[in-house]
């Protein structure tokens, strides 16, 4: 697969969400079913071992496996991909992004070391490093904000500068000050925003999204960032949807179980029903009892149709 460049780092990307077995293992032959869904529905591209991944639970031996499963099906298909070599040890980390480079993957995926906060100079170094093991395969710095370390658009520019094939990240989306500042930027870096913020989001300048809302519903997720470029009004109005759906009927999920955002996830798949994904997250973290995700099904639908128009 041809490395993508900045500019051609666009559009709607469905994640890997890791179907568990009842005794913990993978079930690869679900997880196969998913990526042949994610690309009938003709998302951008997908990726693998993000958060909903859940690649701080996998075996080295597992990502290996879950990578090639995903690089063979993609290249076979013409469909983009990036692979997730995000670790908390810089160290694993380079090791996951060299083994994932031979897989020739459009983009690998990162994120900055993880157990204490690294300064600008330490984030330059370690994707200097990670950049240089897997050229010419280009980088997407996932940073959540969550992250130990929370970039700011100073410290993106000054990533940019140090690091040419730096071609991505991945973040949380902001204000329009944030917007305003990342602007002499966004020629240079694409901007990746949560899927439900991607229109708002596209409407300040953002060129795509690792999409939970791809999550509810791939073909959906893709339909809707195709009308932003014909008709942003409606796509906003969508949006305002989405939002509303994932504060009513996801969010609470959050504050009275403590979800976690991978829990939340799979359990946006189950509702959308369009791969047996399943809602199990791997030990010691909890999922939401599959359960939940019929009696959400009718409101999902109701309230946001246009993402189920294509079912």
């Amino acid at each position: 697969m041809k490395p993508l460049t900045a500019p051609e780092l666009r559009g709607t990307w469905g994640t890997l969400l890791l179907p568990i077995n009842d005794d913990e293992s993978i079930n690869f032959g679900k997880l196969s079913e998913e990526i042949d869904c994610l690309i009938a529905a003709e998302v951008d591209g997908i990726y693998s071992n993000g958060t909903a991944g859940e690649f701080y639970a996998q075996s080295e031996d597992e990502f290996d496996r879950v990578s090639q499963l995903l690089a063979e099906k993609c290249e076979r298909a013409g469909m983009p991909f990036q692979i997730g070599a995000s670790f908390m040890s810089a160290q694993i980390a380079l090791e996951r992004a060299k083994r994932a480079a031979q897989f020739k993957p459009s983009a690998i995926q990162i994120i900055l070391p993880d157990w204490s906060p690294v300064t600008l100079e330490e984030a330059i170094t370690f994707l200097q490093r990670i950049a240089e093991a897997v050229a010419p395969v280009t980088l997407v710095l996932y940073n959540p904000p969550h992250a130990k370390r929370v970039l700011q658009p100073r410290d993106f520019a000054a990533l940019c500068e140090a690091v040419p094939p730096l071609a991505g990240v991945k973040v949380a989306d902001g204000d329009p000050e944030w917007y305003r500042a990342m602007q002499p930027l966004l020629a240079r870096l694409s901007v990746f925003v949560p899927g439900h913020l991607l229109a708002s989001g596209f409407e300040q300048g953002a060129h795509g999204a690792y999409s939970n809302v791809a999550c509810l519903n791939p073909r959906g997720a893709r339909a809707w960032n195709e009308l932003m470029k014909t008709d942003l009004a409606a796509a906003l109005e969508i949006e305002a949807r989405i939002r509303k759906f994932m504060n009513d009927y996801i969010l609470p999920f959050r504050e009275k179980y403590g979800a976690s955002n991978q829990a939340l996830d799979k359990l946006l798949a189950a509702v959308g029903a369009w791969s047996d994904v399943g809602t199990r997250l791997r030990w010691p973290y909890r999922g939401i009892d599959v359960t939940e995700a019929s009696a959400l099904r009718p409101d999902a639908r109701r309230m946001i149709p246009e993402l189920f128009a294509n079912d």
